[in-house]
């Protein structure tokens, strides 16, 4: 046998491309990221960073991968996930809401958040370029550095939001305390860190059909749980009408906080979609499908949310998690319970895989510096931030939620409404005279973008003057009962 082996070793060595591609040793890093991408596109992954998607090299008009229902699963695959269910809680347990109130406001919110994700998702077909590389077309080369910088911290903040969620899932349904928040937390990274490596036909692959499970569980748990819902909930009593309004305005703003990050990375997903495909059909598939996954596990979080009040089991598991609250529901099911509680985490996956695949492409728009490392070098560097930073703030999930959520939505906000002014009042629509793609990486032929960079900062300055935070509360928020009211997204911005 080690006879065989070492003819083996030789045939090999002698063989001129053997000694030129394996004995040779890499020169420096940038050989093994080149030879790392060329093995990606030899097996037909996505090697590909911020470059413009040209037309001829997109996939075909009728394949599985560019119909509409491929849309629809995508953004419904993502957003069905228990990081919604976790949001959904908060309005009656921060805001003390009731079940009616809850329920309206966290749905009118997230449509309105919806309708700018779903007329950015228009532009990938169109553009066959990223979101934060659009952002050059109105902010201008150096002003869309600032914008992506904010939403790399959206899509590294949200992944730290599900990777905690699902850690405290995973550690609820151990038993003896066998798996720690911080095991779960590295656990699902890792998965995540492997669909999303490999790029855009794995990502999309993964979304077509991880829905499934997930909705499956969650329907479980509607039965389950829901004869416990408390749906004759009232707010606390005692609450003046201005603090209550305050509370109602909040919630809403946090849900419509929570739709409207999408916005960021909503073309990135699409740019391989041919360029003649219909904008209204993407805009209304992505509307439909972003609306029917928020209405779902927002109402279902929200009825855990009220059951607390009733059931001392659930009140108890409250104390230790929002994630075993989740498990908590499915106590009557048993170990089958637990399985389902299982899936419940593994699912946050779908959600999280989206903003690292966002964020690994955005690092790349910085600079000329960050565009020569590859994608999935930037990637591996998002997952270990925000691994690192889930372990760090796993004690902290509600307080991170209200606040990340709600900061991160004002610039959203002010930046979606520039892009709009830009598309639909100065170029009244997307011509090609006006957006010439091929200029993406020309910062000659790029507009100097001085206007919405100052309009950006205004912006912000009404942002600040009527956001409600624990932190800060603004002039113009104070005036909305005892705790203020987050006025800011809703009202300045829009």
């Amino acid at each position: 046998m080690n006879q065989d082996i070492e003819k083996v070793d030789d045939y090999r060595t002698s063989v001129p491309e053997y000694q030129a591609n394996i004995l040779t040793p890499p020169t420096s890093m940038k050989t093994i990221l080149q030879r790392w991408e060329s093995a990606l596109t030899k097996y037909n992954l996505e090697g590909r960073g911020i470059q413009r998607v040209l037309p001829h090299e997109r996939h075909a008009q009728n394949s599985p991968q560019t119909s509409l229902g491929q849309i629809s699963l995508l953004w419904f695959s993502i957003n069905l996930a228990a990081n919604n269910l976790t949001l959904g809680m908060l309005g009656p347990l921060i805001f003390h809401l009731s079940f009616l109130d809850s329920s309206l406001l966290s749905v009118l919110g997230m449509f309105i958040g919806c309708l700018p994700v779903a007329y950015l998702s228009t532009f990938g077909p169109s553009s066959g370029l990223r979101a934060m590389v659009l952002a050059r077309y109105s902010m201008g080369w150096w002003g869309a550095k600032l914008v992506v910088v904010l939403n790399i911290i959206v899509a590294l903040g949200y992944c730290l939001i599900d990777a905690v969620i699902a850690g405290q899932i995973l550690s609820a349904v151990s038993t003896d305390d066998s798996m720690s928040v911080v095991v779960g937390i590295v656990i699902v990274s890792v998965i995540t860190w492997a669909v999303t490596t490999f790029g855009y036909s794995i990502f999309h692959w993964y979304e077509r059909y991880s829905w499934v499970p997930q909705m499956v569980v969650f329907c479980i748990l509607a039965g389950a749980a829901g004869p416990k819902f408390n749906l004759s909930s009232t707010p606390y009593e005692g609450v003046e009408p201005r603090t209550l309004a305050g509370d109602r305005i909040s919630f809403f703003s946090l849900c419509l906080a929570a739709a409207i990050t999408y916005t960021g990375g909503a073309s990135d997903f699409f740019v391989y979609y041919p360029e003649k495909t219909s904008k209204i059909k993407v805009f209304c598939v992505t509307m439909i499908s972003l609306s029917l996954s928020f209405t779902f596990t927002f109402i279902l979080g929200i009825g855990l949310a009220t059951g607390v009040t009733t059931d001392e089991a659930w009140s108890s598991a409250l104390n230790t998690s929002q994630g075993a609250l989740i498990v908590a529901g499915y106590s009557p099911l048993g170990g089958f319970g637990k399985f389902c509680s299982v899936i419940v985490a593994l699912g946050l996956v779908a959600n999280m895989t989206a903003p690292t695949y966002v964020a690994g492409v955005d690092f790349q728009v910085l600079g000329q510096w960050f565009y020569h490392v590859p994608r999935f070098v930037w990637n591996t560097f998002g997952v270990i931030i925000y691994t690192i930073c889930g372990i760090a703030g796993r004690e902290s999930l509600a307080t991170i939620f209200t606040n990340f959520l709600a900061l991160m939505g004002y610039w959203l906000a002010v930046w979606i409404a520039i892009m709009l002014e830009e598309h639909l009042i100065f170029y009244k629509g997307m011509k090609v005279v006006k957006f010439n793609w091929e200029n993406w990486d020309d910062r000659t032929k790029l507009p100097l973008g001085v206007a919405a960079v100052i309009a950006f900062l205004v912006g912000w300055v009404g942002a600040i003057l009527c956001m409600a935070q624990v932190w800060y509360i603004g002039p113009i928020a104070k005036e909305v009962g005892e705790y203020g009211a987050d006025v800011s997204p809703p009202i300045i911005d829009y």
